[in-house]
């Protein structure tokens, strides 16, 4: 028999206990990149994250003879229904065996739980900001995530959600890029510097977090008005800005970080990170005691890098802003003796950005799939 036990977020044991099963599920996998152990129990905190502001959330156990066989994290967001005029029910950190039985379980509670607030739909993966990753990975099973800007799954979770009746609502396509392939000719760098004179834009780069650092509050709102038109837009609060660039920041190589300026204001930027996924894994998600020393070494050997935020205000995507965004990309990927580049979830209905990346050699090799269903 499946039972659903709630978790006691002041209770360490019940904290420890939701965060360990992926490790059990996952344990021998080489694909699989655990979380930041200390940033994943920030999320169950309702102290420390800026989410717990304005909306609630709630993490399941299911448990059958004893022993935890799935989770589930369930949350209303309510800005995001605000501002969209929905009356969803987001599910997140979904994990289980593999047997339908256990997820059908989970989702009982979820329709339960949503319907007691009176909302209509459940979507997910989906989960406290944008840093979390959307979807679940639906294409790529044999490629390793991007740290851990994204979700790995098994191929039976998409099949689940299908069974469970479920239907897609976007998908998130990360490309892959070979440094050898992705080569925009003089001409195209000459444009982009000379539509960017006529558009008054100037490029700054970084050496330092502390040069970086002042420039956060704007970089953050900047972030919060480029993607204003995308599916999983909300306006964040300034506390929830601050808590994204403090872990953009925690993460950052300073000349990795690039922010296009128009007099003085942000209108557009460039996160790039050393992928470290491999140092993660050798750690099992623990910076203490030994786990930072393996997140700095990889972060000067990796030949990975994986680009996840790349926005321009629109008012400034015609006027040279888009063709600079792709030159520094690419002097990002080249000056860092990069060989390997992943583009991680750009959502399909960024038809501009995904037939841009493909012109510049961008190959689409992993799809995070978003799922909705209606109560």
């Amino acid at each position: 028999m499946i039972t659903i036990h709630p978790v006691d977020t002041r209770s360490k044991a019940d904290v420890n206990r939701f965060l360990q099963l992926p490790f059990r599920l996952y344990q021998g996998s080489t694909l699989w990149v655990p979380p930041i152990l200390v940033d994943a129990r920030t999320q169950l905190s309702p102290d420390k994250h800026p989410f717990y502001e304005h909306s609630d959330a709630e993490f399941f156990l299911a448990v059958r003879e004893g022993e935890d066989v799935g989770r589930i994290a369930l949350l209303e967001n309510k800005p995001y229904n605000t501002y969209h005029d929905k009356r969803q029910a987001q599910f997140y950190l979904f994990e289980c065996i593999d047997d339908f039985e256990v997820a059908q379980a989970l989702f009982e509670k979820a329709s339960e739980w949503a319907r007691a607030r009176k909302l209509t739909q459940i979507v997910g993966p989906k989960g406290f900001g944008a840093l979390d990753g959307y979807g679940m990975l639906v294409e790529g099973f044999e490629h390793r995530p991007a740290m851990t800007m994204m979700n790995y799954n098994p191929p039976y979770y998409p099949e689940f959600m299908q069974r469970l009746g479920f239907r897609k609502i976007v998908d998130f396509v990360s490309h892959y890029m070979n440094a050898d392939d992705f080569a925009l000719s003089d001409r195209i760098h000459r444009i982009a510097e000379r539509a960017a004179r006529r558009s008054g834009l100037q490029v700054l780069r970084f050496k330092s977090r502390r040069e970086l650092r002042k420039w956060a509050p704007k970089i953050g709102q900047t972030y919060n008005r480029s993607f204003i038109e995308n599916w999983e837009y909300y306006p964040l609060t300034e506390n929830e800005i601050t808590f994204l660039t403090d872990n953009i920041l925690s993460v950052a190589d300073p000349k990795l970080i690039k922010i296009i300026v128009h007099e003085g204001e942000v209108v557009g930027f460039l996160f790039a990170f050393p992928d470290v996924s491999a140092a993660i894994q050798r750690a099992k998600g623990r910076l203490f005691p030994f786990g930072v020393f393996h997140l700095l070494r990889d972060m000067k050997r990796t030949d990975w890098v994986a680009i996840n935020g790349a926005g321009i205000l629109p008012e400034y995507q015609g006027r040279g802003g888009n063709a600079l965004l792709y030159s520094e990309m690419e002097k990002t990927i080249r000056e860092a003796g990069f060989q390997h580049a992943d583009l991680t979830q750009v959502a399909e209905s960024a038809v501009q950005m995904r037939r841009d990346l493909e012109n510049i050699g961008g190959v689409a090799y992993k799809n995070h799939r978003v799922f909705i269903t209606d109560l």
